[in-house]
C-alpha cells in the first residue's frame, strides 16, 4: 500500500495510540481559556456564544451591497464583511483612467465618504461588527467608517470590527500593495496606536494566512508565514514606542479552512498554542495578548466550476473543521463562487450551513470535542513542530520583510502549489467532479451585472462629490496630511480623518502618501 500523507506532507499512520502522544500532552493541552489556549481562547467557547457568522459581500455599488447586507442580517447573519473593488484596494478613484474596466467588479466601489454612507445606510453600527478586507488603503477606509458613524451621532467607543491591514502578505500572495514595506509598516503601527486609543473595540489588523493558502501554501506554511508576518507587525509597533499589551490583545488573524478535516482542526489548535508561546517567550506578553483570536473563511480554491453543487458538501466539511478547531468568526463560501459573485440564494445557503452546524450538529455543546484524540493530538504536535522549523528559516533570513524581499516565501508557496497541481493532474489527489467521477456537463452560466453602466454611474458620483465639496477645505486637509508625512510625524490618523471629513477621495489621500513614500515595485 502506498504511503499516506496529509496535504502538508505529514505521514499518516493507519492507527494512532497512546505512544503517539507527547509526554507533556496534559500541560500542552491546558484548559480552555487559559495559556497556552490549545483548547480555545474562551473557557466556555460556543456554550457561551456561537462564533460570529459573517458573509463576505461587495456588489459593484454601495447601494447594491447595502441591500445584500440587509438580506443577510435578516437571514440571521451576526456580522458584516465588506469586499472592495480593485481600484479601492489600490488607492485609485473610479474616475481615473487607471480604474477603467475594474470598477465594481470584485467588490464594492468606495471613492468618498458619501459612498460609505450609502454602503452603511440604516445599518446598526453601534451593535453590529464590520470586517473590511482592505490593506494598502485600510487607514482611509477605517477613517471613512468613523466619519459615517460620527455624522450619524454614533461615538467611536461603540464601533466594533476589523480592518485587514496586512500588507506583508500582499507582497507575497495578493498584490494590492501601493507603498514600500518600511512606510507601510509605519502606517500599520499608527493604526495600532489610534485604535487602541480611540476605537478600542476595533481590531486594527487581521493577519492573514488565508491568501497565502489560496496561493498554494500548505497548512504548515500558512501557520509559519502568518506568524512570521505577525511578529514583524508586533516589532514595528514596539519600535514605534507602543507597549505590547497596549495593542496585542486586539490583534486578530485570518485563516483558510480546506477539506482535510483533521489536519485543519489540528492546524487551528497548533496555531493557538504556538502564538501563545511566541508572545510570552519573546515579549513577556500578558495572557490577553497571547490569545489567538481568528476569523476563518472556507477555501475559495477548493471550489470547483464543474458540478458546483458538490461545493455545498465541501463547504459543510470545512465549516465543521473550523468550528471543531475553535474559530471566533466564520465566512462560508457560496457554492457558485467558482463561477461568479455568489447569488443571493447561494449566499443564504452558505449562511444556513453555519446555522445548521451551530444549532443542530452538537458541535457547540462542549469545548474542543476532539481533544485527546490520539490522531488529532499527534497532528497538532507535528504541525506546530514543522511550523516552528519553517519560521526559523524565515528568521535566518532576517525576518519576514527580508525573506519576502529575497523571494523565499513566494518560492516556497509556488513550489507547494506546483506539487499540488501536479498531484491533481496525475490523479493522486482526488477532486470529485474534476478528476474523479467527472462528466461532460457544462458549468451553469450565472448572470453578471452590467459593469459598463455601473462604472459610468460610479464615475459620475465621485465627480459630483469633487465638484460640490468645499475645495479649499479638501485641499487644505490633503496638504496638511502630506506635510505631516514629509515631516515624518508618527501620528497620521487624525489627519486622514480630517481629509475624509472634507470629502477627499481614497485616490487623493493615497496620492498624498505616495508623493512622499513612493510606489513599491517588485
Amino acid at each position: 500500500m502506498a504511503d499516506v500523507v496529509s496535504p502538508s506532507g505529514i505521514p499518516i499512520a493507519a492507527v494512532y495510540g497512546p505512544g503517539d502522544l507527547a509526554p507533556d500532552m496534559t500541560a500542552a493541552l491546558g484548559e480552555p481559556g487559559l495559556f497556552p489556549f490549545t483548547r480555545g481562547v474562551q473557557p466556555t467557547m460556543y456554550r457561551g456564544r456561537l462564533w460570529t457568522m459573517r458573509q463576505y459581500a461587495g456588489f459593484g455599488t454601495a447601494a447594491e451591497t447595502n441591500t445584500r447586507f440587509k438580506l443577510l442580517l435578516a437571514a440571521g447573519q451576526t456580522g458584516l464583511s465588506v469586499a472592495f473593488d480593485l481600484p479601492t484596494q489600490m488607492g485609485i478613484d473610479s474616475d481615473s483612467p487607471r480604474a477603467l474596466g475594474e470598477v465594481g467588479r470584485v467588490g464594492v466601489a468606495i471613492d468618498t465618504v458619501e459612498d460609505m454612507h450609502a454602503l452603511l445606510a440604516d445599518l446598526p453600527l453601534d451593535t453590529v461588527s464590520t470586517s473590511m478586507t482592505i490593506n494598502a488603503t485600510a487607514s482611509t477606509l477605517l477613517a471613512m467608517y468613523i466619519v459615517v458613524a460620527e455624522e450619524r451621532g454614533i461615538g467611536r467607543s461603540k464601533l466594533s470590527g476589523t480592518i485587514q491591514n496586512d500588507i506583508l502578505k500582499e507582497y507575497v500572495a495578493r498584490g494590492t500593495y501601493i507603498y514600500p514595506p518600511a512606510p507601510s509598516l509605519k502606517l500599520i503601527a499608527e493604526t495600532f496606536r489610534f485604535c487602541a486609543a480611540d476605537v478600542p473595540q476595533f481590531n486594527p489588523i487581521s493577519i492573514s494566512g488565508y491568501h497565502m493558502r489560496e496561493a498554494g501554501a500548505t497548512a504548515v506554511q500558512e501557520i509559519a508565514f502568518t506568524f512570521a508576518n505577525a511578529l514583524a507587525y508586533v516589532q514595528a509597533a514596539v519600535d514605534a514606542g507602543l507597549a505590547v499589551d497596549a495593542f496585542a490583545p486586539r490583534l486578530s488573524f485570518f485563516f483558510a479552512c480546506h477539506n482535510d478535516l483533521f489536519e485543519e482542526v489540528a492546524k487551528f489548535r497548533a496555531a493557538r498554542r504556538l502564538w501563545a508561546r511566541l508572545m510570552r517567550e519573546r515579549y513577556g506578553a500578558s495572557d490577553a495578548s497571547c490569545r489567538l483570536r481568528f476569523h476563518t473563511q472556507t477555501g475559495g480554491v477548493t471550489l470547483t466550476a464543474q458540478q458546483p453543487l458538490n461545493n455545498v458538501v465541501r463547504v459543510a466539511v470545512q465549516t465543521l473543521a473550523a468550528t471543531l478547531g475553535g474559530t471566533q468568526s466564520l465566512h462560508t463560501n457560496g457554492y457558485d463562487e467558482a463561477l461568479a459573485l455568489p447569488t443571493a440564494a447561494a449566499a443564504t445557503l452558505a449562511l444556513r450551513t453555519q446555522q445548521i452546524i451551530g444549532l443542530e450538529s452538537g458541535v457547540a455543546q462542549t469545548v474542543d470535542p476532539l481533544a485527546g484524540s490520539y490522531y488529532v493530538e499527534a497532528l497538532t504536535d507535528e504541525l506546530e513542530s514543522r511550523a516552528v522549523a519553517l519560521m526559523q528559516e524565515v528568521e535566518a533570513l532576517g525576518g519576514s520583510a527580508n525573506a519576502i524581499e529575497a523571494g523565499f516565501l513566494q518560492e516556497e508557496i509556488a513550489t507547494s502549489a506546483y506539487a499540488y497541481q501536479m498531484g491533481i493532474e496525475a490523479g493522486t489527489i482526488a477532486i470529485v467532479g474534476v478528476n474523479k467521477f467527472s462528466d461532460d456537463a457544462e458549468p451553469p452560466v450565472i448572470a453578471t451585472p452590467d459593469y459598463s453602466t455601473l462604472e459610468r454611474e460610479q464615475r459620475a458620483r465621485v465627480v459630483a462629490v469633487k465638484a460640490t465639496r468645499d475645495a479649499a477645505v479638501a485641499d487644505a486637509a490633503l496638504g496638511a496630511l502630506e506635510q505631516a508625512v514629509r515631516a515624518e510625524e508618527p501620528i497620521l490618523m487624525p489627519l486622514i480623518i480630517d481629509a475624509v471629513r472634507a470629502r477627499a477621495s481614497v485616490g487623493e489621500i493615497s496620492d498624498a502618501l505616495e508623493r512622499v513614500w513612493g510606489k513599491y515595485r517588485q
